[in-house]
């Protein structure tokens, strides 16, 4: 296939160009100083200006409806939204990396060159409608990632964590390939547009077409932690250091979920009843084990992680709704709603574990929290709004969220689904309060590690005063977000 470049093309990805090229510049400067880092404050200054440019242009050009390179990547409102969540949760984590202990200091612009370079691949993975893309983004985005892991100042359990990873992301990776090749032999294309007419049909009549989309959707459930595909989670974040743990908990899982909505949306689930209530069994199994497994964790880091698989589960909801409307456009829309509020407040709530933590080794348990009002007045409260909207609970972006995705949900039929998510919020609460009980009824000397630590602290300042008018005006942002996508 012939692929013709032009100047609109061009103009399509500038975003992705931008991208790359700053994340040539401290790694250039170091090389033309005899391998002598630059200033950390530098370093990260040239990232976030190269972010705030790659956002600009997502803005500008993004949401176009345009494709690019004969219809491989597509710019339409879910490649913008999805793009700026993921580049706004990228910036947060870039910002805690300046001043996190397992990340600052040497090699920090390599550091930022391969985070760099994994947002690249994300912007790749929610823009592209062929699968072969979708693949090249993901690994992009995943290789980038796996040395991050690895290079953390700890030198036992983030090399663990990165193995792990590796090892499972490539096993992942490979059965995701494999399903591409299945798909491709059975439909002669692998464009999710072309797909989108003969989905539907093959699925049901062709089933060497159901186990490549069933194979497809396998890759996707290990990338986005839905059990029982999600055993890598909770070791990996809680072995990786803390800023990369957002990373991956925000911008990796909400571009994942982008490309996952796609692949649903050319309708498989419309074929085949069986892959349909498969889906909405692993949803109901993935909040209720992450729910589950975080009510009996003492570690803070890794109850956010079970957290997280919890919210995957929420999110495949929604994905699920997507992939059986006829009119999509709400039901994507409530999950990009989520997504904004689920990357504010899981950002956030790293944030502050990032803050507390005195060196690559520290351990921040729930019990170590006592005490934390009394010292950080302000960030107690920043976090007591993160784990009250991760609980779900009002006037909070978080309940909007939940709101929305149930909402949707339910138009669609999926009463019971809907039903579980409830059920499964109120079970969540318990371990979103555990932590606001410790700062503020117990007795303690929790405190955070550095007071010049301001970049991290504005950032948690930031996000949770977001969540809160961003939650007071879910209206109009939901209706805007809607807009983009008709």
């Amino acid at each position: 296939m012939n692929i013709s470049i032009g100047i609109a093309d061009i103009l399509l990805i500038s975003p992705l160009i931008a991208l790359f090229v700053f994340s040539l510049i401290p790694i250039t400067i170091k090389v033309l100083r005899g391998n002598v880092e630059q200033s950390p404050a530098a370093t990260v200054i040239e990232a976030l200006i190269g972010l705030t440019l790659t956002a600009g242009l997502l803005i500008l050009f993004g949401g176009s409806g345009k494709t690019a390179f004969n219809g491989q990547l597509v710019f339409d409102g879910l490649t913008q939204w999805m793009g700026l969540i993921a580049v706004v949760a990228s910036a947060g984590a870039l910002i805690m990396m300046y001043e996190n202990p397992a990340t600052k200091g040497k090699q920090f612009s390599e550091l930022v060159f391969l985070a760099m370079n994994s947002i690249l691949g994300m912007l790749i993975l929610v823009s592209a409608v062929d699968l072969l893309i979708i693949f090249i983004g993901l690994e992009l985005m995943s290789l980038s990632l796996y040395l991050m892991v690895a290079m953390s100042h700890e030198q036992k359990i983030s090399k663990e964590a990165a193995i792990k990873y590796f090892v499972l992301g490539s096993f992942a990776s490979a059965i995701f390939l494999y399903g591409i090749s299945f798909v491709f032999g059975t439909a002669g294309t692998v464009n999710l547009i072309d797909l989108m007419d003969v989905s539907a049909g093959l699925v049901g009549t062709n089933k060497l077409y159901l186990f490549g989309i069933a194979f497809i959707v396998l890759g996707f459930c290990f990338k986005v932690s839905i059990a029982p595909f999600h055993a890598w989670t909770p070791d990996v974040y809680q072995g990786s250091p803390t800023p990369l743990t957002s990373f991956m908990a925000t911008a990796v899982k909400t571009v994942s979920f982008a490309a996952f909505l796609r692949v649903l949306a050319t309708k498989p689930l419309l074929g085949s009843q069986n892959l349909f209530d498969v889906m909405q069994w692993l949803a109901v199994i993935t909040m209720t084990v992450g729910n589950l497994a975080a009510l009996v964790q003492t570690n803070f880091k890794r109850t956010i992680a079970y957290s997280s698989i919890s919210h995957s589960g929420y999110l495949l909801v929604g994905i699920i709704t997507a992939g059986i409307s006829q009119n999509s456009a709400f039901s994507a829309t409530s999950v990009i709603f989520y997504l904004i509020g689920y990357g504010l407040m899981t950002m956030g709530t790293f944030a502050v574990i990032s803050l507390i933590e005195k060196d690559e080794n520290s351990v921040v348990s729930t019990e170590n929290l006592a005490g934390f009002a009394k010292k950080q007045p302000l960030l107690a409260i920043c976090l007591t709004v993160f784990l009250l909207s991760l609980a779900g609970l009002p006037p909070t972006l978080g309940f909007f969220g939940k709101l929305y995705l149930f909402s949707s949900a339910v138009n669609e039929g999926l009463i019971w689904l809907s039903l579980w998510g409830v059920i499964n919020s109120v079970i969540a609460v318990y371990y979103y309060l555990r932590p606001i009980v410790m700062m503020y009824m117990r007795e303690g000397d929790c405190d955070i590690a550095d007071e010049g630590s301001y970049a991290t602290t504005v950032l948690i300042v930031v996000a949770a005063i977001l969540i809160l008018t961003l939650g007071l005006a879910s209206g109009p942002l939901f209706s805007m977000i809607e807009r983009s996508l008709v």
